[in-house]
């Protein structure tokens, strides 16, 4: 069997000055960059240019929240050590994301704005912001997946954590061969890039159906249920030390992704149409 040559990954990381810059927090700048322009924009097309002009003030507490829920999950449901608090690394989409839709909820409402009408153009900015923003995870040699050596195998020499034996073992607690060098750099899945890719095709097709003649807040559960499956798939070529034997091996993240599914249906399934308190995307304002 003739295995392929897996290739060589390398931080990606200068300095201007004193200040230390990363691929990871250009991409988190661009991701949220790109989530504003996408919002902004659309709800201006739409005709909501009031909803337009709080862009930044909810994308800033979208930001907030994405910090401290994606610290918070990670401490409570990963590491269970509340110094990680302080670390640099440790951050889990799903509590970025869980944080985020709530800190933005009450921002929304504090400036008497509907929340629907946010949360149906928000599907289109995140899975552009996500596309975005996960090339940062691989800038930095972060979230790589399981060992492979097949073809666009990656090794991460100098990753978080590198890819060695001995740290897949130690935080993924992954199994190797009796005998396996602790300190070999094994190749694995670069399953950032396959976030990338997954994260463009749910924005080309939010994009495709956002003239939609539902009621607000329907393309949000579409996003909902794409987000899921993608999350849903990815798993499976993760390295990940958190697979539950009671709920078949998925990890916490897969039964995560299996509920925004079933919400993002009800979703659907209650803004599928119009009505006196379900008003379509270019409606007057409606009550959050």
């Amino acid at each position: 069997m003739i295995l392929s040559t897996p290739i060589v990954h390398h931080p990606f990381n200068f300095s201007i000055g004193p200040i230390n810059l990363t691929g990871f927090g250009i991409a988190v700048l661009m991701a949220f960059l790109i989530s504003q322009i996408v919002s902004e924009r659309e709800l201006a097309r739409r005709g909501h240019d009031i909803e337009a002009a709080a862009v930044s003030d909810v994308l800033f507490a979208a930001l907030l929240g994405t910090m401290i829920g994606a610290k918070v999950y990670y401490v409570v449901v990963v590491s269970h050590n509340v110094s990680d608090l302080w670390s640099r690394g440790g951050f889990v989409f799903w509590g970025g994301f869980m944080g985020s839709v709530l800190l933005c909820f009450l921002v929304i409402r504090y400036k008497k704005l509907s929340f629907v009408r946010f949360a149906d153009v928000a599907g289109i900015a995140l899975a552009a912001g996500y596309s975005i923003g996960r090339t940062g995870c691989w800038a930095v040699g972060d979230d790589y997946g399981k060992p492979y050596s097949g073809p666009l195998s990656v090794v991460f020499p100098q990753g978080a954590p590198p890819s060695t034996a001995y740290e897949m073992t130690r935080t993924f607690h992954t199994h190797f061969a009796a005998g396996q060098d602790p300190n070999a750099v094994i190749s694995v899945y670069p399953t950032q890039l396959l976030e990338v890719l997954l994260g463009f095709v749910m924005f080309l097709i939010l994009w495709r159906i956002r003239d939609h003649d539902h009621a607000e807040g329907w393309l949000f559960g579409v996003w909902c249920v794409l987000a899921g499956t993608e999350r849903f798939i990815v798993e499976f070529f993760r390295s990940k030390d958190d697979r539950m034997s009671w709920a078949l091996g998925l990890s916490m993240a897969q039964i995560i992704a299996l509920g925004v599914i079933v919400i993002g249906c009800a979703i659907m399934a209650a803004r599928r149409e119009t009505g006196p308190d379900r008003p379509g995307i270019r409606s007057e304002p409606a009550v959050a």
